[in-house]
């Protein structure tokens, strides 16, 4: 037995002598003994901080640019004619203007590019705490962008941003998938989509003329972003690594085991150790896969592809056209355009109502529904909403329904389609393949971005309402897709979810991976059975 096979077996020698666990809530425990599942304090505090720090600030990002866009040109304008001696034509302030908005997006695709290298040395927490220097070093540039007098700074500061993105949407969602029961890693997960909607709420919100949308106080909106970063700069390194990450790529055993305890909130995680064993026990030899290693394995390739499919159609499925039209079609109804910016908070508010709804339901409907429901919903009031506008002329009535539709359209994608696609980046894969996995879904998201923000002005010009049928059709063919091809989810181990996919990749991933580690074993002059019999023996005792 070697050094590693004696960690596991202390690890698994059966529940701790009893005692408060330090990250237990009060009362985790019913009256008859039976304990509650799953929400310690430490559960909890990690989620909400992690997200505050990471998907909050993407949200707030998406729009936080839309208050301010005529300062921010008129700033550009004055800078350009103070370097160049006469003012800025049409066409390069629109390039410039295209490019800060867009930059945001490659920045994403650069820090998706860099997680693997990053967390393979400093792990999810650290990742996410090394981040926040991102974070505040593009909030101080773009901040200062107007008293320096510097537009570089701005566009420099939002590609910056960006790469906070990138690598928030890929760490975050790993971090919370690895240290959350198998119980309630959906709802845990859907804090990601909430807080991303959380973020777009408060970007409207503080981007009224009544708070900081006004000429004098608008780089004070870049400036806010360091405030959620210093949060959690200070409150994450009180909270545990992933518990999965340490014990299978640093090999502490004790660190995961004591991890184990402070999320989950109690002192017998035997039941946990088990699930994480039994997947060690075919991963013990297996690295940490590349990209094109995943793209190559036979039993990830419908996992893969689904990841694909769900991250493009949540990108593609047309909601930044529903921002594009939101204005004109509140203008449309009659709504004065000074109250206008105050009546647009209301989609912020109804993204957040439906993230939270979702968050609180997936682990009774599941993965499934919300996701292939979402996306037929969208298709439906996509097709209403292309019929209202056509009409909106005819009766006075329409442009009501199309304020209506606009709302169920948001609803809907932010009900599953909003957050459940990093929910299924992080449930797929197996531990050495999460991180390769959530490049090539990072990758597909911040193109698939680039190219909405790029394509879609000449797809509304070209066909003009009914470009709404092109998204129509994108989520009705990503629901049928996920109808035929994707499996639940919920309360199901990695390997389970690993072995639904079996039949359709025609390969067995325990199978594979434990011909590797025999071969291994061999290799090293080991008897096979070492990497399994302490597991074994005590499943054995347990079930005795």
């Amino acid at each position: 037995m070697d050094s590693q096979e004696l960690s596991s077996a202390h690890l698994i020698q059966g529940p701790s002598p009893p005692g408060p666990p330090s990250g237990a809530c009060p009362g985790s425990r019913t009256p008859g003994g039976r304990k509650k599942q799953d929400w310690s304090c430490s559960l909890i505090v990690a989620s909400l901080v992690g997200a505050l720090g990471s998907s909050f600030l993407y949200g707030y990002n998406l729009s936080v640019v839309n208050a301010p866009t005529p300062y921010i040109k008129a700033f550009y304008n004055e800078t350009w004619e103070r370097k160049h001696g006469h003012p800025i034509d049409t066409n390069t302030l629109t390039l410039l203007w295209s490019v800060t908005v867009s930059i945001f997006a490659i920045g994403g695709l650069v820090g998706t590019l860099l997680v693997k290298l990053i967390g393979k040395f400093l792990g999810r927490k650290y990742t996410l705490l090394v981040n926040n220097g991102f974070a505040i070093s593009a909030a101080l540039l773009m901040a200062c962008s107007l008293p320096a007098g510097t537009l570089e700074m701005l566009i420099v500061g939002r590609f910056i941003m960006g790469v906070d993105g990138g690598i928030a949407l890929s760490a975050l969602p790993m971090y919370l998938s690895e240290i959350s029961p198998k119980e309630i890693r959906g709802s845990l997960g859907q804090v990601t989509a909430i807080f991303i909607c959380i973020g777009v709420f408060t970007g409207q919100l503080l981007g009224l003329p009544e708070l900081l949308g006004k000429e004098s106080t608008w780089p004070y909106l870049f400036g806010v972003i360091a405030l959620p970063a210093l949060v959690q700069l200070v409150s994450l390194p009180f909270l545990p690594e992933s518990p999965r990450y340490l014990l299978f790529e640093k090999h502490d055993q004790a660190g995961a085991e004591k991890a184990f305890r402070t999320f989950l909130g109690k002192e017998d995680v035997s039941r946990e150790l088990e699930e994480v064993l039994a997947e060690g026990r075919v991963q013990r030899h297996i690295q940490l896969v590349s990209v094109l290693e995943l793209l190559r394995t036979p039993s990830a390739r419908w996992q893969l592809i689904t990841v694909v499919v769900t991250m493009g159609c949540y990108q593609l499925c047309g909601l930044n056209a529903i921002w594009f039209y939101t204005n004109s079609i509140f203008g449309k109804a009659g709504i004065p355009p000074e109250k206008i910016p105050y009546i647009t908070l209301s989609t912020g508010g109804i993204e957040t109502v439906a993230a939270v709804v979702s968050g609180l339901v997936i682990e009774r409907l599941g993965r499934r529904p919300l996701l292939i429901g979402g996306f037929g919903l969208m298709t439906l009031f996509f097709g209403i909403l292309t019929v209202t506008l056509t009409l909106q002329d005819h009766a006075p009535w329409i442009p009501y329904l199309s304020i209506v539709c606009i709302l169920a359209i948001i609803a809907s994608f932010c009900s599953g389609p909003g957050g459940i696609p990093f929910i299924l980046t992080g449930e797929f894969f197996q531990q050495s393949q999460r991180p390769a996995a959530f490049i090539v879904a990072g990758t597909v998201n911040w193109l698939s971005n680039f190219a909405v923000g790029l394509l879609f002005p000449f797809i509304q010009k070209s066909l003009d309402t009914y470009c709404f049928l092109v998204f129509a059709a994108i989520c009705f063919a990503g629901a049928v897709y996920l109808y035929f091809v994707l499996p639940e989810t919920k309360n199901r181990t990695y390997a389970e979810i690993s072995q639904a996919f079996a039949k359709r990749n025609k390969a067995h991933p325990s199978e594979e991976k434990m011909d590797s580690a025999v071969t291994d074993d061999k290799t090293n002059g080991r008897p096979e059975t070492d990497s399994s019999s302490t597991l074994d023996n005590y499943v054995k005792n347990r079930i005795v």
